[in-house]
């Protein structure tokens, strides 16, 4: 096992019974917050910790049966060497569950995502596929168990989407999520194209880490609030009272809004959820900027504006040009089964962290 791993072992193996100790003092007890943040960084390192352990105890099996093995007794040194053989895929099962949880884990990958769908180019085409990647991302969500509700939408005249925010909740989803950000181009014949033309259009996705209170503060006199009658279809309105919030955050400039709740106060507060996660993404993408080339390097370290993958239709298939994967199963992949692009992302992901974690070692 290579150094840096063991320092960076025992360096867990020490915080860890640190850990346990300030869980037990009154003061921390009584602080909720604080218990908060230690038991998250306690759970965080408990499986480090009990992957460390079994390696040390199959290790220390594997040494004992190497005495018996160069001993006089034939029968056993057998017997020692066989069991040894399992010990070994053991200890190698070990060690690479010990690589993967070495990995170094960013701050929002166990928040809740925010998904905000826009129409890029292509017109009513782009608004239709917009639809599209909605139900994509929705029927995922059913997949996962996830949760998944609306915080501000907007169609045009046809009920294309012009745009939508979703809130999705769940363990891991904005760590399988993030991936997601990007420009999503369609290749197909519009159902409105007369000559049987094969259109481009695109639509954007971002994805941002909800945030939770304690990450963000956000000061009363930053913002401004506006209140306006909730729109539907082609702009009519479709309530007779205003309870439509529109938020304007003066220092940064982010304007967002919310109308799909019954309440001025519901929708406030979607409102205020949508612009923290928003101020929270512009921290994170200032700091990214701020690292190393390597790390800027990284999956989701970095801008949007790329096209970051195909759907082509004619030929019933999906390709991420990040990693250079295709899936010939595109209605498959329409119906949220997108997991072996997401996977493979994610995997692609941690092979760069671990890259970078050992270069820095």
């Amino acid at each position: 096992m290579e150094e840096w791993i063991l320092l960076r072992l025992e360096e867990i193996k020490t915080r860890f019974k640190e850990l346990e100790i300030m869980m037990t003092k009154a003061d921390i007890i009584s602080n909720q917050n604080q218990m908060k943040k230690i038991s998250k960084e306690y759970r965080n390192l408990e499986n480090i910790n009990q992957l460390w352990s079994s390696h040390n105890k199959v290790s220390n099996e594997i040494k004992d049966n190497e005495e018996m093995i160069d001993g006089d007794d034939e029968e056993f040194s057998n017997l020692a060497r066989s069991e040894n053989e399992i010990l070994e895929k053991k200890l190698q099962e070990i060690f690479q569950e010990l690589n993967k949880e070495l990995i170094p884990k960013d701050a929002t990958d166990e928040a809740d995502a925010i998904i905000e769908i826009r129409a890029g180019t292509g017109g009513d085409e782009a608004a239709i596929f917009g639809n599209d990647l909605l139900r994509m991302y929705s029927r995922y969500t059913e997949n996962k168990s996830w949760k998944i509700s609306i915080l501000s939408s907007n169609y045009n005249e046809f009920g294309g989407i012009k745009e939508i925010v979703l809130e999705i909740s769940g363990e891991g989803t904005f760590s399988k999520l993030k991936h997601e950000s990007g420009v999503h181009r369609v290749q197909r014949v519009p159902k409105t194209e007369s000559q049987g033309r094969i259109h481009t259009s695109t639509a954007t996705v971002a994805v941002l880490p909800k945030s939770e209170e304690i990450d963000i503060e956000i000061k009363a006199d930053d913002i401004r609030t506006d209140v306006f009658h909730s729109g539907g279809a082609g702009g009519q309105n479709v309530n007779k009272v205003a309870t439509a919030i529109r938020l304007t955050h003066s220092p940064s400039g982010i304007v967002v809004s919310c109308q799909n709740e019954r309440s001025q106060l519901q929708n406030k507060v979607q409102a205020m959820e949508i612009l923290k996660s928003k101020l929270w993404d512009l921290e994170i993408q200032k700091q990214h900027s701020e690292r190393s080339e390597a790390r800027k390097s990284q999956v989701g370290s970095g801008g949007r504006s790329e096209k970051i993958r195909t759907y082509n239709y004619p030929q019933g298939r999906v390709t991420d040009h990040r990693i250079k994967i295709t899936s010939n199963n595109l209605p498959a992949f329409m119906d949220g089964l997108i997991d072996e692009i997401i996977e493979p992302l994610m995997k692609d992901e941690q092979a760069k962290k671990m890259t970078s974690q050992k270069s820095n070692s």
